[in-house]
């Protein structure tokens, strides 16, 4: 199964030991994939990483490799037009900014796996279903 990994589901995996998306994130059994720009996100919040994780620099960046090592990164320039516009026309009203995870689980007949409930249940009033549910 193809699985979109939305930036939240790797915070929530880097700020617990325990978490349930860290421990999917580990397994092999689905093939996940994310836009290549989630590093910048995740640079970009990292000190608020360090803050409630509570672990050290090296040990967040530990975590992460582990993590990224079973998502395929994807330009999102080679996704196609048609589903960059789908994708926008369902998220415009909620959150333009998912607009690149929905076009890839359009792309690539991939569930979304967000823990945002206000997109999810936003896509859901526009007929989008198609999620990764723990």
């Amino acid at each position: 199964m193809k699985v979109v990994v939305d930036t939240n589901v790797v915070f929530s995996a880097l700020l617990s030991d325990n978490s349930k998306q860290r421990e999917i994130l580990l397994k092999t059994d689905y093939e996940f994939l994310s836009p290549n720009f989630i590093f910048i996100e995740l640079f970009k919040y990292k000190e608020k990483i360090k803050k409630y994780s509570r672990l050290n620099d090296t040990e967040i960046l530990e975590y992460f490799s582990i993590i990224i090592e079973n998502i395929q990164f994807i330009r999102p320039d080679t996704v196609t037009e048609i589903n960059l516009q789908s994708a926008y026309d369902l998220c415009k009203d909620v959150d333009e900014k998912d607009t690149v995870f929905i076009a890839l689980a359009l792309e690539f007949d991939a569930n979304l796996w967000t823990g945002d409930k206000k997109l999810m249940t936003h896509l859901e009033s526009k007929g989008f279903s198609i999620f990764f549910i723990l």
